[in-house]
């Protein structure tokens, strides 16, 4: 069983809060059938998901049983047999399929959706991850995919703006996690992926710059659009760029220890800096609309002070 787990994993689940960002961003956290459509298609995303982490591991078995680290990995060390995995994917297929079936409402388009994505993601596991760009750009799409997949199972309208942010800034974490396996493979001159050696430092760099500035634009256009100014009740929004652009240069940070593991999601989410750095972007939002409050309260208040 233990094995089992370690090879569906369940703590990449994770990434699939990400479906709930349409029930956070339409304030519909109050909620309760919502949050209940949202939990039943994240828990779907998470099936569906660990099938593709079976499938890619019996893809990459034989890669895997000579790498230093990933022999260790169920299927590569025998200790799961390949039909064994086939199975267990068939499974988790199977679970997704299930768990859409007490979703209320909207069951065949939230299954489209994740359908598409697992048709998406069984093609990159058997060759798209081969292919430089291709690669980064369909795992940033399997997060928008989730997004639409939360989106329509709740009957939530989806801004352009949470889309394309959504897109460019997991590009840009891509571009940031393939940075990681070019320096590791300069450095012990083994590269951890077979399409590494299409990749290099300058490009990846520049490729980390672009994205970080188009989604920082993104961001600044975001907060000055009339939609959210009227959605937040302020236009002092545009002040929280700064700490977007601070978050940015973070990531972007190079490690300082020698093990070079990746930048991934759960380190965005669970660094206490960006931790931090959150709770003040919260605290500031919610200071803005208080300054915007007491200023309208002010306003109405001074023709009667004479």
């Amino acid at each position: 069983m233990k094995e089992i787990i370690r090879l569906v994993r369940p703590h990449q689940w994770i990434k699939n809060l990400v479906v709930l960002f349409p029930i956070f961003f339409g304030k519909a956290l109050g909620n309760i059938e919502s949050l209940y459509e949202g939990c039943i298609t994240m828990m779907a995303f998470s099936f569906i998901a660990s099938s593709i982490y079976c499938l890619n591991d019996i893809v990459d078995v034989n890669d895997d049983r000579r790498h230093p680290q990933k022999c260790n990995r169920p299927l590569a060390s025998g200790r799961i047999g390949i039909t064994q995995g086939y199975c267990i994917m068939a499974v988790m297929v199977i679970l997704s399929i299930v768990s859409l079936i007490f979703l209320p409402a909207h069951r065949i388009e939230t299954g489209g959706v994740i359908g598409f994505y697992w048709a998406l993601n069984v093609a990159y596991c058997l060759f798209l991850k081969q292919h430089a760009i291709i690669d980064v750009c369909v795992v940033a799409f399997g997060f928008v995919l989730r997004i639409l997949a939360g989106g329509i199972a709740t009957d939530i309208r989806l801004s352009k703006w949470i889309v394309l942010m959504t897109f460019l800034l997991m590009l840009f974490l891509s571009f940031a996690k393939r940075r990681d396996d070019v320096l590791r493979m300069n450095e012990t001159g083994e590269a951890p992926r077979k399409n590494t050696i299409r990749y290099n430092l300058t490009f990846i760099n520049q490729a980390i710059t672009i994205t970080a500035s188009v989604t920082l634009v993104c961001y600044i256009m975001y907060t000055v659009s009339p939609e959210t100014i009227a959605n937040f009740h302020t236009d002092n929004l545009y002040l929280t760029s700064v700490f977007v652009l601070l978050g940015f240069i973070k990531i972007y940070q190079p490690p300082t220890n020698a093990t070079m593991h990746t930048i991934t999601i759960i380190l965005v989410f669970f660094d206490f800096r960006c931790r931090a750095v959150s709770g003040f972007l919260l605290i500031l939002i919610v200071s803005s609309k208080l300054v915007r409050c007491f200023v309208t309260a002010f306003q109405t208040a001074a023709p009667y002070r004479y």
